[in-house]
């Protein structure tokens, strides 16, 4: 049975918009990269879906734009040819390497769950809070931005039920953000058992 990885950036005060925290750099576009491969497919809302595939899928041309560094170039091949699953009730198709997720979210992500493999990764804000109160999420990665925003939509808001979380892993970057992996109590290690 594949895990289900909920990976996101958020602030200090817990904002999850894309473009609250500090902006990408070399380090940690190396290390999402590294974490996206660990997975053998990405699970996308479509709003996170059309967003991630408008930046980050290669042009017809075969070249990567201009605005596109050096070093985001290794991230965006990985994100482009990964299989995506999108969960949408509104597009009629998805393409992108991407197959469509509809119907009822939770048995269909609970089938993908059951497929052999080494994972499924999720990302965005919507599909996560749905996975989560189904208690799909295996574990969750929250890169804590050394920012605080003031605004815009908050980590898992809206959450039914407190969900108890066991500290699994960190790493930390020279900007100051730490990424912190959690499990869920029941299945995770505690804090001295850090690997």
């Amino acid at each position: 049975m594949r895990s289900l990885r909920y990976s996101i950036n958020v602030t200090l005060d817990g904002c999850v918009h894309h473009e609250a925290g500090s902006p990408p750099d070399e380090e940690s576009m190396r290390y999402w990269t590294t974490e996206m491969a660990r997975a053998d497919a990405l699970l996308f809302g479509r709003v996170t879906y059309e967003m991630m595939e408008s930046a980050w899928r290669k042009p017809i041309t075969g070249t990567w734009p201009d605005w596109m560094e050096e070093w985001e170039i290794p991230f965006a091949e990985t994100i482009d040819r990964a299989k995506k699953y999108v969960v949408s009730g509104t597009l009629s198709r998805a393409d992108w390497n991407a197959e469509l997720v509809q119907g009822d979210v939770g048995p269909a992500v609970q089938r993908l769950k059951q497929e052999p493999g080494d994972g499924l990764w999720v990302g965005g804000v919507t599909l996560p809070l749905a996975l989560a109160d189904l208690g799909l999420i295996d574990e969750y990665e929250f890169v804590v931005q050394p920012v605080v925003a003031g605004h815009g939509p908050i980590l898992l808001a809206g959450l039914r039920d407190r969900i108890q979380l066991a500290l699994v892993g960190r790493h930390e970057f020279r900007s100051g953000a730490v990424a912190l992996r959690y499990r869920p109590a029941a299945d995770g290690l505690s804090v001295g058992q850090l690997p």
